[in-house]
């Protein structure tokens, strides 16, 4: 979202294609530095969510971290194999076409046969839903470490266990660091499926978990860009931008609990296939859509 108010409410999008041909040079940095923009509202949101998830016990920290470390070597190729090389036109297409495939992915996991192996995150979401309508205490039956290995991990979250693999949580991270940082955008939206559809977790836990894990790649692309690579952003747009993050960070994990998993979901596809289709579009073809 970051990325679609920069671009296309704020006009930064037009305004680094008026460069296209005059200055290419420019129309890279401004590039650049709308991927940085993007990043340091991503990162506040993220750090800001992280801290009241973790108090609802929505997190799980070993696979959050886990993640954040594969995002940190992901981050250090993109930043120096691409900073000052994008075109925007390419940054668009790109942004809009990774968006547009993971809404699909979502679309198969509403489906019967996308739901059919995630019963226990189900059963998880639901004792959840329950739990939070009748006004009951999350943290009581939140997330809680059984066993810690760099080969399986095991969790427990409302009555249901849960595993993963801390090596595959590295790897998994750095891909999709890797495509979160060349799109400057953090990565949730490539975190939800992963952590839904190969990890297994309820809908209820991932956020908290992959906000984290975007908090750790935030951190480390900022510095790239910034310090390493000397990418500026305008400051006072930012600021601003940031004041509103920092409020919407603290109500959503307060009023996200009380939304059914599949009408988050619903919403999440609309959007994804709305911007991903209009951003695939215009960057690649140069056709306009509402």
């Amino acid at each position: 979202m970051a990325g679609v108010g920069h671009m296309t409410i704020y006009g930064l999008g037009s305004y680094a294609k008026s460069f296209k041909t005059t200055a290419p040079a420019l129309n890279k940095f401004i590039t650049d530095s709308i991927r940085v923009s993007n990043q340091w509202l991503v990162g506040l949101s993220a750090m800001v969510s992280s801290i009241n998830y973790h108090r609802q016990k929505r997190l799980v920290p070993a696979l959050g971290v886990f993640l954040g470390m594969g995002a940190l070597f992901a981050t250090l190729l993109v930043v120096f194999t691409t900073a000052g090389k994008i075109r925007f036109s390419q940054y668009q297409g790109w942004f809009g076409l990774c968006v547009f495939v993971i809404g699909g992915f979502m679309v198969y996991e509403m489906t019967p046969k996308g739901q059919a192996s995630k019963k226990a995150a189900q059963a998880a979401a639901k004792a959840f839903e329950e739990t939070a309508k009748a006004k009951g205490k999350i943290e009581e039956q939140g997330v809680e470490t059984l066993k810690w290995s760099l080969a399986k991990t095991e969790i427990r979250f409302f009555g249901q266990t849960f595993s993963f693999s801390p090596i595959w949580a590295f790897v998994g991270g750095f891909f999709i660091s890797a495509i979160a940082s060349f799109l400057g955008i953090g990565g949730g939206f490539l975190y939800v499926p992963f952590l839904t559809s190969v990890v297994g977790l309820p809908m209820f836990v991932v956020a908290g978990t992959s906000a984290l894990s975007v908090l750790i790649g935030m951190i480390f692309a900022i510095f790239n860009f910034m310090i390493l690579k000397g990418v500026m952003v305008h400051w006072p747009l930012i600021g601003m931008e940031l004041i509103g993050i920092f409020i919407g960070s603290m109500i959503g994990p307060r009023t996200g609990k009380y939304i059914p998993a599949k009408v988050l979901k619903g919403i999440f596809i609309v959007l994804a296939l709305y911007i991903g289709l209009r951003y695939t579009l215009r960057g690649f073809f140069g056709i306009q859509m509402l």
